[in-house]
């Protein structure tokens, strides 16, 4: 450990998470459901192991991150949370450049949508 940088995080007991992409203010939410203990730790480690569903942004979270948005005035951001079984949002990073497309294709959120709006100047 002398002879690296290392990152601790807490561990947090989920239910699921959720990749929340925000394009301008719109909110594109999707529960990602580990079905292997690989991905009950890191979602990334086993692809084949996860289902996908659409997901509802509670309030709190919707106005915690439109106000991220803005105050690092960001007009796109790729969210990740873990949802604990109480049902509370646990945030845990934002990434301004992160990945979407996979969501959509497994959601039919149209993300590509919005992002072509923004571009073009037509989003909200």
């Amino acid at each position: 450990m002398r002879l690296t940088a290392h990152l601790f995080q807490e561990w947090i007991p989920k239910a699921y998470e959720v990749r929340l992409t925000a394009v301008g203010r719109k909110l594109f939410a999707a529960e990602i459901h580990a079905g292997s203990e690989a991905a009950k730790v890191d979602w990334r480690s086993d692809y084949d192991a996860l289902e996908y569903e659409v997901a509802a942004v509670p309030d709190p979270v919707r106005r915690a991150v439109l106000g991220w948005m803005r105050h690092f005035g960001l007009t796109f951001g790729a969210f990740d949370f873990a949802v604990t079984p109480e049902g509370e949002w646990v945030f845990f990073e934002c990434n301004p450049s992160g990945e979407w497309s996979w969501i959509q294709q497994r959601t039919n959120l149209p993300i590509a949508a919005a992002v072509a709006a923004l571009l073009m100047g037509e989003a909200s």
